[in-house]
């Protein structure tokens, strides 16, 4: 894995966790989890313990994603020349998903009210599960960034495990930030959101941009073989 690759998977991760779905239900975990804790330091072992839950979720499935596309059989002799070929048209794909252009109403998988109370009983281990739990309700943006971007990236870069974990490390990283911010107060974390909210939308135009420009490359030399 080369810095290039490490780079977009940490990016990736952190386009994730500021898109308004995931951000909503990160903010909300952090901040049901901390209700009622006085001290600030568990507040940020709650963040730290909820973004650890979402690392080893996210490890755990990229690699059981990338080992099985692997061990297809007839794939895996031919999977780099495969891989070239299907990124272009997969990365523009997940662009067009970015910029809004292509929608697919496929919902989240959102956590109960009940299951939120019973992890929030367990205290910060129950932050774990909640990051765990959070990790796999995908939304349209964050499946296409994850499933569409993130598990081609790693077998063609051959990190079943590094990059998705470097994925799941962008997404805890916002979150991290929330909930120092959330031990200041309130007030402060509705300013916070606001401001990631908007920036979100520019960074995810221009993510998707790049990645239609990218895709575009990919197809035009491994499919179509212009450069060649």
């Amino acid at each position: 894995m080369n810095d290039w690759a490490a780079g977009t998977a940490l990016w990736l991760g952190v386009l994730t966790s500021v898109s308004p779905c995931p951000l909503a239900s990160n903010i909300a975990a952090i901040s049901y989890i901390g209700k009622g804790i006085a001290r600030p330091r568990r507040v940020l072992a709650a963040g730290v313990l909820y973004t650890l839950g979402r690392v080893v979720t996210y490890a755990l499935l990229g690699w059981l994603l990338v080992t099985s596309l692997a061990t297809v059989v007839g794939l895996s002799n031919n999977l780099q020349s495969v891989m070239n070929q299907l990124l272009g048209p997969v990365l523009m794909v997940a662009g067009l998903f970015l910029l809004e252009l292509i929608r697919f109403n496929m919902g989240s998988l959102n956590l109960t009210a009940k299951l939120q109370e019973r992890a929030g009983d367990w205290g910060l281990g129950g932050a774990a599960a909640l990051g765990a739990l959070f990790a796999l309700s995908f939304c349209p943006v964050s499946a296409a960034l994850f499933f569409g971007s993130l598990i081609p990236l790693a077998a063609r870069s051959g990190s079943p495990i590094a990059m998705p974990m470097l994925y799941g490390l962008g997404t805890g990283v916002p979150v991290l930030a929330f909930a120092v911010v959330f031990s200041f107060g309130a007030q402060a974390l509705s300013r916070t959101f606001q401001r990631i909210t908007h920036l979100e939308v520019w960074a995810r135009r221009v993510t998707g941009v790049v990645f239609i420009l990218v895709g575009l490359y990919y197809t035009l030399n491994y499919v179509f073989e212009v450069f060649d």
